[in-house]
């Protein structure tokens, strides 16, 4: 294998790609990461000097569904592009891509300029034509992994959530309960959030809330949840934000909701873009109404979603 390793590959440099695809997996598996930094002594070991070798560490916590929020991809891109890369080294070549259209991209630059790719137990050629039907296969299997894998997910967290089960993010006024969502045991937390949905029902837009909240010096509570189960409790001025989204939360009208949006691709500026759209209540993947004690009803709440579209731009 490492007859495939030539002088011109050796006078370039070494790029050592490095990526978890979440936070979470950065933190908890080490080893993982460990390893991926280690590729940096196989690379010596092939014959780079140890000055020609560069590590791409920007993509950790990333997920490599896209190359959207991931500049180590696009920097190693443009080092191939640009003929500054010999060979890339990989823990797993699912590491770079997981999306066959960026895979096959990027295969082809290897191609065309000539890079090797190289993982724990093998180095590839692309421009070798079994090794190219081998990357091939890797990548597409890499990608129907991650669907298979977002199937199981998706379909487990839905499942729990039609019981009502899946801890959602509780939002400000709310705390969990062993049955589920509570109001929040700080009385003065609960008056405040009383007070929000009280002060819409007068005002005749949410802009006229948040002046009426700036003139009279009035704070809504933010709560902080911890990864320990610890809070934090601050007071903060009203702004429009943070208002729409108490708006437009059904948890307030004592509604467990979950499935409110979807993910749609479109084209933007030629490129393949993700975006949220908010569904309607009917197009909810749950809905449960009177789950818990709520701060409205049901019919204030939609009564409030058509007040604010009434009173779109200026809501």
């Amino acid at each position: 294998m490492e007859s495939k390793i030539q002088s011109t590959h050796l006078d370039r440099r070494a790029y050592v790609y490095i990526r978890q695809s979440t936070a979470r997996q950065v933190f908890e598996n080490t080893e993982s990461t460990a390893r991926q930094y280690a590729l940096a002594e196989q690379a010596q070991k092939l014959g780079w000097a140890p000055g020609s070798i560069e590590f791409i560490d920007e993509d950790l916590g990333h997920s490599g569904s896209t190359t959207e929020g991931r500049p180590g991809f696009v920097r190693l891109s443009e080092a191939v592009a640009h003929g500054e890369a010999g060979a890339i080294f990989v823990l797993e070549v699912s590491r770079l891509a997981r999306s066959s259209q960026d895979w096959q991209q990027l295969l082809a630059l290897c191609g065309v300029a000539q890079v090797l790719v190289v993982d724990e137990q093998t180095i590839y050629d692309p421009q070798d034509g079994n090794d190219k039907l081998l990357l091939d296969l890797k990548g597409t299997m890499s990608e129907a992994e991650l669907h298979w894998l977002r199937l199981r997910l998706t379909g487990a967290r839905r499942n729990k959530a039609r019981r009502g089960a899946l801890r959602i993010q509780a939002p400000t006024g709310y705390v969990w309960g062993e049955e589920g969502f509570e109001k929040d045991p700080d009385e003065a937390v609960r008056q405040a959030i009383q007070t929000v949905f009280d002060r819409f029902s007068i005002e005749p837009t949410a802009w006229a809330v948040v002046r009426w909240a700036r003139e009279s010096g009035f704070r809504v509570p933010v709560r902080f949840t911890f990864a320990d189960g610890t809070t934090e409790l601050s007071w903060k001025p009203l702004g429009l934000s943070r208002l729409c989204v108490m708006l437009h939360n059904p948890t307030y009208a004592g509604t467990y909701a979950y499935g409110r949006q979807r993910i749609k691709k479109a084209l933007l500026n030629g490129k393949i873009r993700s975006f949220r759209s908010t569904l309607e209540p009917d197009e909810w993947a749950v809905r449960i109404h009177g789950a818990h004690a709520g701060y409205i009803d049901w019919e204030t709440f939609m009564g409030n979603q058509r007040k604010l579209r009434d009173n779109l731009p200026g809501v």
